[in-house]
């Protein structure tokens, strides 16, 4: 019988538990339909922006608490605010913000080896256009040397195809605080990479 990860068995909103700290909740029936399209359409685009980010190993628990973190606040979440696509990326974006020390480490082993999957959505369009040894580390470095608050907001818009306006909502602030880390952000890499920007191709 095949192993069913947590985030599998949470596809199935009877069987949640208690898990991360998240209270089993009996949701109504329109809310478990609800449910289980958003984790069909969304747990696998959501578990590669977690990969992304801190790697293979904590991905399948923190889609699994995005999701039950999301069930218990579903019916009473605004539609007004637009689709549930960017409040659930503004969820595990919180709960990665937890795992800040492993995001800075998986940056820090980049710098040492110049090797880390973590990386890769990046280095591939970095190394078209540099020529330069080194390149990877010191995208890393420049990763790892942002704030939590501007790494967040780039890499949402960079990696998840976000608009401002979305990433805006999923981090709960005004669109121009958005704009303004981006901004930021940007050129801080721009600078550690000889005036280039690996994310400028990526921009929702």
């Amino acid at each position: 019988m095949r192993h069913e990860s947590r985030a599998d068995a949470l596809s199935r909103p009877d069987v949640l538990g208690t898990g991360g700290g998240v209270a089993a909740v009996a949701p109504s029936r329109r809310a478990s339909e609800r449910f289980a399209t958003l984790f069909r359409l969304h747990a696998p685009e959501l578990k590669r922006y977690v990969v992304r980010r801190l790697g293979v190993e904590p991905a399948d628990d923190i889609v699994a608490e995005t999701f039950a973190v999301a069930l218990q606040r579903l019916e009473s979440y605004d539609v007004s605010r637009g689709d549930e696509r960017s409040w659930l990326y503004g969820i595990a974006t919180n709960l990665i913000g937890r795992h800040r020390r492993r995001e800075i480490g998986l940056y820090k082993a980049l710098i040492r080896t110049g090797a880390d999957p973590v990386i890769e959505p990046f280095t591939d369009e970095v190394e078209q256009r540099v020529s330069a040894d080194g390149a990877r580390r010191r995208l890393a470095k420049a990763l790892a040397g942002l704030s939590r608050k501007h790494r967040d907001t780039l890499l949402l818009v960079a990696w998840t195809e976000l608009t401002y306006e979305e990433a805006a909502t999923a981090l709960g602030v005004p669109v121009g605080t958005v704009r303004s880390r981006v901004n930021r952000a940007r050129g801080k890499l721009r600078r550690a990479l000889g005036d280039i920007d690996p994310t400028a191709a990526d921009e929702g």
